[in-house]
Order: structure tokens, then C-alpha cells, then sequence
């Protein structure tokens, strides 16, 4: 029996339609930019955010950092939330690819004021010239945070005031599309760029992508073969993406009522500190009261229930395709006995 899998919502494998969809896809080469299923969804992807083009790119990683690449020069800066995926869970790529430094915030998510604080222009020779704005919505490490949309809005506003760019790590627009009750056009708003990953809530094997201005999308692409991601019979994976996004936008509510459905159950088991009202979406953070979160994890595993520590004293669990309601119930009874336990 396949273990109950909240390590991620990157884990679930293909439904049957989606392997249909893509055996059956038709595909030429897309270094040479000829692959038709390839041009259909990134023309979906431009429409659904609003924006001019898109580029399909292998990951979430790769579609950041060449985003922001295409924003900067060698030395400039970029200002970032706390323990945002760019720069936490990038391997460095921002200083090692591209030779940026960052401003981190002092929380996941900031203020006009922040960014306004933190911007550095002007003719100084001393200084590292601020070029961007980068946000995360959802917020990976902020617990499937949402976005204060008057708050984001303030940010967007001041970045372009101080002439930086805005950049939306979008990985995960498709549960702050459902979180906040909008389309995803309306949360990529007014960014000058945003990336999107197929291969997390949407369910798909692989893939994300980068969307804006026509122009900068031919900057992306030339990033692209450079940073090593150009693929050749790619429509493969755009099917996926493409039935993805037909089958199972949508349904991403059900991931955030199980996230609900295992908080509250949780929220009342010994050693245990869950808050139920901070679960906006398909993400819920566990906070160990006593023993660590590593052991837990390796009891867990043994008795068929995948979760990962996130911290000496904390759980990370991810709802998604793959797990249902039940499933998450019979994996929350598991975990708070270990728990109860320690």
C-alpha cells in the first residue's frame, strides 16, 4: 500500500487522463520554438495571468532565476521576504548565476514603507543598485500564506515608483487564486513578471512557467538555452500542463479543506500547536511543544505517513491530488499519537 504523502504536493503522480493527453501529444522541437502543444499552453499561461507571452521552462528553480536574471545586472540587488524560495531553497543561484545580492525583510511579507527603506539608486558608486522586488504568493515557508491584497498592491505601487521591476514567484498562484476567491490574472496584477509551477498543486509531472511583456519573455528564452533548460520535444510535458490546468484548478479547494480538516484535528492533540484560523490554503505548520520534529518524522514514516521536518520542532504538511479526505484524517490519528507519545 503506498504510504500517505504530506511531504509535498510536488509527489503525486499522473492521473490516467493526463498519461492519455500526453502520449497523444503533438510536439516538434522547441528550441527551434516549433512544438504547437508547447505554443498552446504557453498561450494559455499569457492569457490566464494577462500578460503579454510566456515560457515554458523545466522547473520552478529555473524559472525564478531566470526571471530575475532578466531583470538585473551582475551586482545589482533584489529585495525578498524572509525565508522566501528564491533565495532559501535555490541553492544560492541568485549570488552563484547571477551575481545578486539580496535584501531579506524581516517577515514574509513586507510594506511599501519596507521596500521604499530598502531601495538603494542613484549615481553612488559605492552602491548596490536595487533592481527588483521579488514576492511569493502563496508563501512556501509562511505556511501557504496569502498576500494582504491592499498590501501587495502598496508594494507593486512603490517598487515602480523607485523604477524597480516586480517580480510574483508564482508557484503556487493556483491556491491564492482559490484562497482569495479570484482569477489568477487578478493576483499577477500589475507585476512586471511572474512564474507558475505545473508540478505542484496542478499535479503535473514537471514543468513551470515565466510570464510578461513580449519583449522580456525573448530575454527569458535567450536565459534560458543559456541556463541550460532548453528542451526539444517538450509538447509532452505541455499536455500535462495543458490538462492540468483544463482538470484540476478547480479542485485545488479541496486541498485547502483537507489542510483545514487535518489542522483541526491536530489543533487538539497533546504536544501538538496547531492553529486552524492561519490555514489559508494547502500548507499546515506543526509545532512541536516537546521532542523534535526529526523523530516524529522517522515514526511517522514507519507507520506509513510521510511528512517532513521543517525545523528542529516543526512539521510541514501539503495537501494535494493524491490524498483525500480520509486519508489525511487516518494520517493526522497517526501523527498526534506519535506526538502524544514523545
Amino acid at each position: 500500500m503506498r504510504p500517505l504523502d504530506l511531504r509535498s504536493d510536488t509527489v503525486t503522480r499522473p492521473t490516467p487522463g493526463m498519461r492519455k493527453a500526453m502520449a497523444e501529444a503533438e510536439v516538434g522541437d522547441d528550441v527551434f520554438d516549433d512544438d504547437p502543444t508547447v505554443h498552446k499552453l504557453q498561450d494559455r499561461v499569457a492569457q490566464l495571468l494577462g500578460t503579454e507571452a510566456a515560457l515554458l521552462v523545466p522547473t520552478g528553480t529555473m524559472a525564478n532565476q531566470i526571471a530575475l536574471r532578466a531583470h538585473t545586472q551582475h551586482g545589482d540587488s533584489v529585495i525578498i521576504g524572509k525565508d522566501a524560495h528564491c533565495w532559501r531553497s535555490e541553492a544560492g543561484s541568485l549570488a552563484a548565476l547571477s551575481g545578486l545580492q539580496t535584501h531579506i525583510t524581516a517577515d514574509y511579507t513586507f510594506t511599501a514603507d519596507e521596500v521604499r527603506a530598502a531601495f538603494k539608486g542613484g549615481d553612488d558608486p559605492h552602491l548596490s543598485l536595487t533592481r527588483v522586488v521579488a514576492v511569493e504568493n502563496t508563501h512556501n515557508a509562511g505556511g501557504g500564506l496569502c498576500w494582504d491584497r491592499a498590501r501587495l498592491a502598496g508594494v507593486i505601487d512603490a517598487a515602480h515608483d523607485l523604477g524597480m521591476a516586480a517580480h510574483l514567484d508564482g508557484a503556487r498562484i493556483w491556491n491564492a487564486a482559490v484562497g482569495h476567491g479570484i482569477a489568477e490574472r487578478e493576483v499577477a496584477a500589475g507585476f512586471d513578471s511572474v512564474s507558475v509551477c505545473f508540478s505542484k498543486g496542478l499535479g503535473a509531472p514537471i514543468g513551470s512557467a515565466i510570464a510578461g511583456r513580449r519583449d522580456y519573455i525573448r530575454r527569458c528564452r535567450k536565459l534560458l538555452k543559456m541556463y541550460g533548460g532548453g528542451m526539444r520535444q517538450a509538447g509532452i510535458f505541455a499536455a500535462a500542463a495543458l490538462y492540468a490546468l483544463d482538470h484540476h484548478r478547480e479542485r485545488v479547494r479541496d486541498d485547502h479543506g483537507n489542510a483545514r480538516a487535518l489542522a483541526e484535528r491536530l489543533a487538539g492533540a497533546r504536544n501538538l500547536r496547531v492553529d486552524p484560523a492561519r490555514i489559508q490554503t494547502n500548507i499546515v505548520m506543526i509545532e512541536l511543544e516537546r521532542g523534535t520534529a526529526a523523530a516524529v518524522s522517522q515514526q511517522a514514516r514507519e507507520a506509513g505517513v510521510l511528512i517532513n521536518a521543517s525545523g528542529p520542532h516543526r512539521l510541514r504538511a501539503v495537501t494535494h491530488l493524491d490524498i483525500d479526505r480520509a486519508g489525511v484524517l487516518r494520517a493526522a490519528e497517526v501523527i498526534a499519537d506519535i506526538a502524544a507519545a514523545l
